[in-house]
């Protein structure tokens, strides 16, 4: 059975998340899947549509089917509860995650992740807003929560000796208590 489109973009998203956006290169993606170049041209013109691709599959799987996912949870506090334990959960997207917020002067890269953070902060003030804050600190709190997101990941990709992976469900709960902590 050959290969998919979307079997060449999580590979593309695999490479990102290892060494960043440089590292989506067809010859050693081609090695990695065990394909030909041939098939590469068979699915993308060019190595951006495949870097595009790649940014697809993450808007996707990273941020729509997460959300969607939540579509159904009444409580807000358990939402943010199973939000953000996916989130950290998700040690290949957060690498990636990292490697794309550190290439968002990318042009290609850029406008997707500029996207996807509004789409996430969104749904993070909404999140805030159904658990009765007021605009501004709904609005604070969910800079908070997704910065405190991204930094987990961004410090496990430059300082990995300072982010202990079994930390995080103790870093998780203490973020969530510092989110859902009442307003002064």
């Amino acid at each position: 059975m050959g290969l998919s489109r979307d079997d060449w973009a999580r590979a593309a998203l695999f490479a990102i998340a290892e060494s960043g956006t440089s590292a989506v290169a067809v010859e050693p993606i081609a090695a990695r899947l065990g394909a030909t170049k041939g098939s590469f041209y068979w699915h993308f013109p060019n190595r951006a549509a495949l870097v595009s691709a790649a940014l697809e599959l993450w808007e996707a799987s990273a941020t729509d089917d997460v959300i969607a996912a939540l579509q159904d949870v009444t409580d807000p506090v358990e939402r943010l509860r199973l939000l953000m334990t996916e989130a950290f959960c998700q040690d290949e997207e957060g690498r990636a995650e990292a490697a794309l917020l550190a290439s968002s002067d990318d042009p290609v890269v850029g406008p997707v992740v500029r996207r996807v953070t509004e789409r996430r902060l969104a749904y993070l003030v909404e999140l805030f807003a159904d658990l009765g804050l007021t605009p501004l600190e709904a609005g604070r709190r969910a800079r908070l929560a997704y910065g405190a997101y991204t930094g987990w990941y961004s410090l496990r990709r430059i300082a990995p000796e300072r982010m202990d992976p079994d930390e995080r469900d103790g870093y998780v709960d203490h973020v969530l208590r510092t989110l859902v902590a009442p307003t002064s």
